[in-house]
């Protein structure tokens, strides 16, 4: 894991990859529960029987919303980012799908700095981030997640 503690120190990283996350496996219980939280409730991720005969994956898939929604999860496990005041999510720009990721598919992120600004003492860093797929050799997506760092 990258310690990263200011400003000048997540600029060195610029242009680099800073790491790459563990594996998690996306599990039905959690596509379920995503299902519930979002009130998406699409038989392509929910209905395990009914993805065995229609789907043509053969089997359920995860969100790509819930794909997206574990970049902080990752990103926690490839940098610590410390002598915060406050971390903000800014946003997500150029991403694209590429592979549905199946139920018990194990998933990680691969992270690079994109682009980093210095705006009036509060940083905008934009990492490329890159979803992996287990034995698989196209990502679940890849795009530009945006954050805002208020370092102390």
């Amino acid at each position: 894991m990258v310690i990263i503690k200011s400003h000048a120190e997540f600029e060195s990283h610029l242009g680099q990859e800073i790491g790459v996350s563990n594996w998690h496996k996306i599990t039905q219980e959690q596509i379920n529960q995503f299902a519930d939280a979002t009130l998406d409730h699409q038989w392509i991720h929910i209905d395990v029987e009914r993805a065995k005969e229609e789907s043509p994956f053969k089997t359920t898939i995860a969100h790509g919303y819930l794909t997206l929604s574990l970049i902080p999860y990752f990103w926690k496990q490839v940098a610590d980012v410390q002598n915060l005041k406050m971390e903000v999510n800014y946003g997500i720009e150029q991403l694209k799908f590429g592979q549905a990721v199946l139920v018990n598919n194990e998933v990680r992120c691969r992270v690079s700095l994109k682009k980093i600004i210095n705006l009036r003492g509060i940083t905008k860093a934009t990492l490329f981030i890159q979803l992996e797929i287990k034995d698989q050799p196209k990502p679940a997506f890849t795009g530009d997640t945006l954050f805002l760092y208020h370092f102390i």
